[in-house]
């Protein structure tokens, strides 16, 4: 049979009514309100974890080609072209400008 605790205790002593369904002293704890049960506090089940299964998706891709990067390779130079259009020159300066901080 549950323990049935009135509201006034489950607020002052929650720590411990919880601290009993951890530690299994209690399976399932009422709490009621001038007598009459209202709520119920039980320990949470575990979920079921189904461990992954590997593999799942073995013979539904293609093999790669050897060559398969030399496709990634050539982009990567089409887009460094569009970028770097201009040559970039480590010797020049940008120029900045400093403002006084008045006093």
């Amino acid at each position: 049979m549950p323990t049935t605790v009135n509201m006034r205790e489950a607020k002052t002593g929650l720590s411990r009514l919880v601290a009993d369904i951890e530690t299994g002293k209690e399976s399932e704890i009422i709490l009621a309100r001038n007598g009459k049960p209202v709520a119920k506090l039980v320990p949470i089940e575990p979920a079921d974890v189904q461990p992954r299964r590997l593999g799942l998706a073995d013979g539904q891709f293609g093999e790669l080609d050897d060559n398969w990067f030399r496709d990634f390779q050539a982009l990567d130079e089409v887009i460094w072209r569009g970028v770097l259009d201009e040559p970039i020159d480590p010797d020049e300066r940008v120029a900045v400008k400093r403002t006084k901080k008045s006093a």
